[in-house]
């Protein structure tokens, strides 16, 4: 498996590509979203963007009941439950009593092993038990990664692209599409088609 590229790579990669494309880069890096993806804090984010120079060294220990904290208090606002109920619900999913889950998620406990890949599951984040115990630039780099794929090979995920690309017209700069109605979509799609696509009468000669 290749080795994932450092932070300072991909935010290199990303910050050329939206300049290329065109778009807003506070608006792909923005730290309010990645915060709730990576389960950091806000200003973490933030330092990170700007080089991480500033950033207080942390344990593993740290890291994990930190992350676990914050998807619980997320989870809260999400859902409006109580700790408690949160906590009940945790105790009969995993198998732990509710006072150690009510600890767990207060972020007062360093859950055991068994029960840090159970809470991979009930919070269901992506990178496994990673997601909790990665430092802090890693766990951003993971959530940044899937961006720079996406704005590398935008046709997959833009179906407009894609038929622009199939029919070699790529010249027309489509980058706006996205702010279109479903109607001119339609038009601008059905416009192409006449441009690429012989019309019966022509077939017919």
């Amino acid at each position: 498996m290749e080795a994932a590229p450092p932070l300072s790579e991909t935010l290199r990669r990303l910050r050329t590509l939206t300049q290329e494309q065109g778009l807003d880069q506070s608006a792909v890096l923005n730290p309010e979203r990645l915060a709730e993806q990576t389960a950091l804090p806000e200003s973490t984010i933030r330092a990170l963007l700007h080089g991480g120079a500033a950033l207080p060294a942390d344990s593993v220990n740290d890291r994990v009941r930190s992350r676990i904290r914050t998807l619980a208090q997320a989870y809260i606002s999400r859902t409006g439950i109580r700790m408690s109920d949160l906590a009940s619900r945790v105790s009969e999913r995993l198998g732990v009593s509710n006072v150690w889950a009510r600890l767990v998620c207060d972020g007062k406990k360093m859950p055991s092993v068994e029960l840090l890949h159970g809470l991979v599951g009930f919070f269901n984040v992506e990178g496994g038990e990673a997601f909790f115990t990665a430092p802090a630039d890693e766990a951003l780099n993971r959530a940044l990664l899937p961006m720079v794929d996406k704005l590398q090979c935008p046709e997959e995920g833009d179906p407009v692209l894609a038929l622009m690309d199939r029919y070699g017209v790529r010249a027309a700069d489509l980058r706006m599409h996205g702010s279109l109605t479903r109607e001119q979509l339609e038009r601008l799609l059905e416009g192409v088609l006449r441009s690429v696509v012989p019309t019966e009468e022509g077939r017919d000669q």
